[in-house]
Order: C-alpha cells, then structure tokens, then sequence
C-alpha cells in the first residue's frame, strides 16, 4: 500500500528481540510438536502416520497386491505432508529395511537399500503394501477410535494418532533431533514388551525393576533387541538405572565366534553388527588402521556376506590371542557402538518429556483403553440405529397389508405411518426404502434373530462400558493374542540381541595390542628436544643436534614401551614411546608433547619397568625411594612425586639395586650409607641423604656391597671397591662423609 500524503509512511516499530523470540519459538514448537518427536502413543512422528493413512486409503493390506511408491509419494505429498517428497520417500523406505526397523511397517518390492548404506532405488521403480504391524497400528481407526483433524489444505481430515494396539515406540524406538531437544530409543523385543505391558494391568504399582526381572524361564523386559543382533555388555545395573530415569545408553558389540582353518591355524568370524554402523565403511575403517599399522595383531579383514554378514578378520600369526585381538579392535572400531537411550517424547500428544520404561507403557495402556471406550461407543451407537430400523420393520410385517394400502394409496405415506404406528423419521425411511423382495415370510425369522443378537451385544458392551476392570480384561485378551502373533517362539518375535559382561583384559595388554612393536632408540637432547630413530643404535657420534644443543642420554626401547621422564620440579611425565616424534628434523621440544613449567628441565627419561624401585635425590642431599609403579602420570600436567622449594630442585633419579648407596657431593665427599635408612614413600619431600656447608649432591648410586662399589674413569677403565676398602667412608645417612677415595674420577661422577 503506497503512503498517504499525511505524512504516515506505514513504518511500524517492532522489538527486534522480541519479535525473534516469538517466531524462533514457532520455529521451535513446530520442530518439536510436527517434526522429530513421536508420539508416546503410537510411536510415531507425523510423517510415518501420514504414510500409513495413505497407505490404508489407497487399500495397500498385506493380502492386497502392491502399489508404486511413486503414487504412496505423491497421494502422502498433495493430501497430507506439505514436504519434499524425498524427505517422505526416505521415512518410507527406513520403514521397510529389516536392518533398521526390529518390525518393519511397509512390506518393500525393489531395492530398499542396504547395510552397506546403498540407497534405495528411484520410488518410481520400487513398490510397497503395509505389513501386518501396521494393520495392528490402524486396526479401528474406521470405528472412531480417534481423533481427526483437518489437513494442511484443510480440504481433507487426518488422524492426529493411530489406535496403535503394537507398543511401536518401544519396540521399533525412534531417534529425533528438535530444537532444545533430542530423542533416541532403541528397538525392544514387542513379545517382552507385551508380556511387561500384561504384567503392568496386574500390578499397577510395579516398579521398573520389577518390569525388567525375569519370570519363570520368560524374561519381560530384559533391554534393548536390536534388528541386527550384537551383544550388549553392560551391567544389569547400569540398564535399570537408564530404564528408571530414561536417559543412558547401551554399549553394542558385534558377535563373533573362532574358526578353525585347519594345521592349527583359525580366523575370526564377524557374523553380527552393532545397530546403525554400516558394514562397507566399517570394513574401510578397519582396512585404514591396518595401513596405519594400529592393528598389529591383524593381518587382514575381508568381508565375505552375502544375505547374512561375515566379515573374516585373520590374525598376525596363530599364536594371537583371539580375545585381545577383539578387544583391540572394538576400542579403536565401531565393532563396538554406544546407543544412547533419551525416552524423550510427547506425553499424551501434547508435552514433550522424559519417560521411564513403565511411564511409557502406561500411558501405551492407557491409550489402548481410551480406544477401546471410544471402539464401543461407535459399535452401541451402530447397534441401536440398527435396533431401532429393525423395530420398524418387525412393526410393518405385523401389518404388512394395511403397509402396502398406506403407501399405494396416500399422497405423503411418511407421516401418515408415523402417526399410525408411532414411528420414528428412521424407522418410517427405512419402510418405505425396503425392496418388494424383502416381503417374504422368512425375512421376519432372520429379522427377530439379528434383533435379539444385536440386543445381546448391545448388553454386553453397555456392561464393558461401566465395569473398569471389564475394560482391562479386553486389554489383557487383546495384548494376549498380540503376543501370540509376536511371540518368542516366531521368527519375527524371537529375540536377536544377546546380553554378556565384557571380558576383563588388562588395560596396558591391550594398549600394547594397538601398537607395533618395534626396536626404537630413544634421543633426548640438553635442551629438552625429544626423538626416536628406528632400530638399536650403538654409536651416538653421528646424531644432529640444533645449533648450541647436544645429546644429553639416549637409551634403547621398543615402541609399545611407556617413558618415564622426571624434570627438577620433582614431576614425572608419562609419554607412550609410539607418541614420540620420528628420527626425521631435530624431533620436538618436550613442552609441547606434555606440559611442563617453562623453568623446569629434563633430569632424566628412562623405559618404565613397574616392578622397580627408584631413589630419588634432591640438589640439597634430600631423598626416599619410591615404587617405581606409583610415578606413572595419567595426564599431561604429569604426576608431583618429589616436593621440592626454590632455589632446591630435583638432581638424580637412580634405579634401586642392592642394600646401600653412595652419594657425593660438589664438595668432592663420598657418603655410603645403607638403603634400609632410606624412608620408602609414594610422594614426599624425604629425609636428609648428606650434609653439606655449601654446595649440593653432584652424584648418586645404589650397589650391593657383597660386590663392592665400583666407577669408571674417562677411560672408561672401572675400578671397585671392597667393603674393606671402604669401611672409612661407609657411615649412617646425612652425615657429611670424606674426601673421595684415590683414584676416583676427576667429574666427580661414577661414570
């Protein structure tokens, strides 16, 4: 509209805030309410119940043939869902793959894609019909069992829930990401669910953990039961717990068994998959690490499936632990799955929530009952217009010829026979629109019969209608027969997911079995430059150093080794040997492999032996020794094993060997003292080692006095001494000791 000439230009100022708020809440309850959620009730979000009332209307039951999925597509498209038809035509075909719904509600002809993750084919190629679930999901929705409401167009009406008489939210689960909110239900098995549903009727208090125990040789509800099998191996406790509150997850692992090849030899056979994980890129992922040299317990991993899967993995070599293999493979793969459990749906239609495994039922229950008051009334309201034509006609066969006057001879017969009779508008239509045929004598006998028959039920259903318990009865019938159809003993019913505990295998062998061992020296320079060659090395004299930097220790390990480096604050680092930078460059500065203070630098990195026992010393003469077990860091800030306080640091740490040990300090005095003096702690300052005026400790060593003490000069000549020799320097800890021995080594060191 163009702006009048007041003045007025027709700006209308809007709270920018505001008005955001407001259509991104529209956005968010549409998303919420008509998009990703399923209703409690039928577990359903709209597009699938859209799909099966088109399918219903375009008469597609499971005894019927056929129809393209082009036309579901399209009749679902104009009457119903005002969205993309690949967007339906995707909801349709997840609704026919055996690999992704536990009970498929469209019956497919074609290619509906695969666990591979191939797409289906084109919806003009492919065709479909219902299967007897979803006949189950819409049985009565014909008996105003309920509610309707107009579509998009408003030229047409839609159901806003099916009778749903399959528990299809638990047992085909849903997932769904909205605004704010998710949901991810598992598929359950229906014939547990059903018997957890029957059980639920009769003990209306029951707790969750009561609907999850086992009866008599028939488990109710024992967890999830994926369509593509696999174990789950978590704790009973932790599934109650994610039952009880509706949020938690399942960890999913494929199942495999041992083949024997022949010769002593065998392979390892992947026959099950974890829930939603496609095969082809499983096998990719596999096939990748194997490059990368992560498996080095595989050999290969082939993928011989036709209609069933089985995935041979070979090992190394037949002396491989089969078990470690797989546990190597299901930390690192997705041989091992986590499915998460969010019961987040909308409750009774209408509020989105979080339900326990018993609120779910319930209100599943609750809905049934609601259908079954609403399938009754439609059937008495039917039953007494029915009566009430029958009653007419029994009145014009007892006066069939004054019938026949009233008609052939008055102008208006209608209200003429109403008055005569006392009929009503009904009975008088049904009279007059009766055929000549239907005169016959016996027509009365048939007519008596249906009248006291209808009349029965009509007594019958009037009594289910006032009596609570009556209604539940039905229900149990009604469950009862469901789970015949649906039982364990079926092959669409029996129960494909298995449940064990996880094999407990020693964390550091199965670290171990994700890495290749190989030979690697270790290279660590004065500047805290860490690296690794390839192989043994045994002479050092070649190695490239940064322009003031030089070797400060090297030393031997094999690559699936931990290190241990201990820096001058008194903290020791844990860095995996497979982590460290290669021989190529100068490697990498240790900062940035763990983090360690800028004033602190390396003492000393050696290959982490658990077994041992280290001393620990200190620039001022402090120490205790400590299990060499209880140093190893987690985390990258490392672990605080030795207190240490400014301008004290960390100087030695030394493996325990033997029953004494021999410190000397810059002064150029030698202490011998035994270790049993030594305190043994986890984390410490440490007591007094040798006492000085001035100065600190320039070197530590632990020996066996049976074998004496012994040094090596520059010369690398080694020199020892007996107990006797040594008897004027052996003394108790923290004493100040005496000038070192002739002989000793100018460096003031042992080597």
């Amino acid at each position: 509209m163009p702006p009048g000439n007041g003045g007025d230009d027709h700006i209308e100022p809007i709270d920018l805030k505001k008005a955001l708020e407001e259509r991104y809440l529209a956005y968010a309850l549409s998303t919420i309410m008509h998009r990703a959620l399923p209703d409690v009730r039928d577990g359903l979000k709209p597009v699938h119940r859209r799909i099966m009332h088109a399918m219903r209307l375009l008469r597609l039951n499971p005894d019927q043939g056929f129809a393209k999925c082009a036309r579901i597509v399209g009749e679902v498209m104009g009457k119903f869902h005002p969205h993309g038809d690949q967007s339906i035509y995707d909801a349709l075909v997840r609704l026919a793959q055996d690999f992704s719904m536990r009970y498929p509600l469209v019956d497919g002809q074609g290619n509906f894609g695969n666990i591979d993750g191939d797409n289906a084919a084109a919806m003009r190629y492919t065709e479909a019909r219902m299967t007897d679930v979803a006949t189950e999901l819409l049985a009565g929705i014909t008996e105003d069992a309920v509610d309707f409401r107009p579509t998009y167009n408003e030229e047409d009406e839609e159901p806003a829930v099916l009778p749903g008489a399959f528990p299809n939210l638990l047992a085909n689960g849903s997932s769904g990401i909205a605004v704010g909110m998710a949901t991810s239900i598992p598929p359950h098995n229906a014939a547990e669910l059903l018997t957890a549903a029957l059980y639920l009727i009769d003990n209306p208090q029951a707790s969750v953990a009561d609907l999850m125990a086992r009866t008599d040789g028939d488990g109710l509800v024992q967890g999830p039961d994926f369509p593509t099998g696999g174990i789950v191996v978590d704790s009973r406790a932790s599934i109650l717990e994610a039952y009880e509150t509706g949020r938690g997850g399942f960890r999913v692992r494929a199942k495999w068994h041992q083949e024997d090849q022949g010769r002593g030899t065998w392979v390892i056979i992947v026959t099950e998959i974890p829930y939603g994980v496609q095969k082809s890129r499983l096998i990719e992922k596999i096939a990748e690490l194997l490059l990368a040299r992560k498996l080095p317990l595989l050999e290969d991993v082939r993928d011989e499936s036709a209609e069933d899967i089985r995935i041979v993995l070979a090992p190394k070599s037949r002396t491989v632990d089969p078990g470690l293999l797989m546990e190597s493979l299901f930390k690192l793969t997705e041989l091992e799955s986590r499915f998460p459990l969010n019961m987040n749906v909308l409750s009774r239609g209408k509020v989105p929530n979080v339900l326990s495994l018993k609120d779910a039922l319930k209100e599943w229950l609750d809905h049934r009952r609601d259908v079954l008051i609403r399938r009754s009334s439609h059937r008495l309201a039917e039953i007494e217009r029915r009566l009430e034509v029958l009653g007419g006609y029994l009145i014009a066969y007892l006066n069939i010829d004054e019938v026949i006057r009233i008609i052939r001879e008055e102008d208006e017969p209608k209200p003429v026979m109403m008055a005569r009779w006392e009929l009503t508008d009904i009975q008088a239509e049904a009279i007059l629109n009766m055929r000549l045929r239907a005169l016959r004598k016996l027509e009365e006998f048939e007519i008596r019969k249906e009248f006291d028959a209808l009349s029965e039920e009509k007594k019958q259903i009037e009594a289910l209608l006032g009596s609570e318990p009556k209604q539940w009865g039905t229900i149990k019938w009604e469950i009862g027969e469901l789970r015949k159809k649906f039982g364990p003993e079926t092959e669409l019913g029996r129960r494909r997911t298995q449940f064990a505990e996880a094999p407990e295998h020693d964390l550091s062998e199965i670290h171990q079995a994700m890495i290749e061992r190989e030979p690697i020296t270790v290279i660590v320079s004065e500047k805290g430059w860490l690296r690794t060659m390839k192989g043994h090395l045994s002479d050092y004299s070649t190695l490239s150093f940064k322009e003031g930097d030089a070797l400060k220790l090297a030393f031997h390990a094999q690559t699936t080794d931990k290190i241990l480096i201990f820096t001058t604050g008194g903290k020791f680092h844990t860095i995996g040997a497979d982590r460290l930078p290669g021989g190529r460059g100068h490697g990498e500065p240790i900062r940035i492999i763990v983090d360690m203070e800028n004033d602190q630098d390396i003492v000393t990195a050696f290959v982490h032996d658990p077994e041992r026992k280290l001393l620990l010393v200190s620039y001022q003469g402090n120490g205790f020794v400590v299990p060499e077990a209880e140093v190893v860091a987690n985390t990258r800030k490392g672990k605080q094993v030795m207190n240490v306080k400014a301008p004290d640091e960390a100087k030695a740490c030394v493996p325990v060997n033997g029953d004494h040990a021999a410190i000397v300090g810059e002064n150029r005095k030698l202490l011998v003292f035994p270790l049993s003096e030594v305190p043994e702690m986890s984390r410490g300052k440490g007591v007094r080692l040798q006492k000085y005026k001035d100065g600190g400790v320039l070197d530590v060593k632990t020996f066996a006095m049976a074998d004496g003490l012994s040094w090596q000069d520059s010369a690398e000549r080694t020199f020892t001494r007996s107990q006797a020799e040594l008897l004027e320097w052996i003394g108790s800890r923290a004493g100040a000791g005496r000038m070192v021995p002739k002989g000793f080594p100018k460096t003031g060191r042992f080597s």
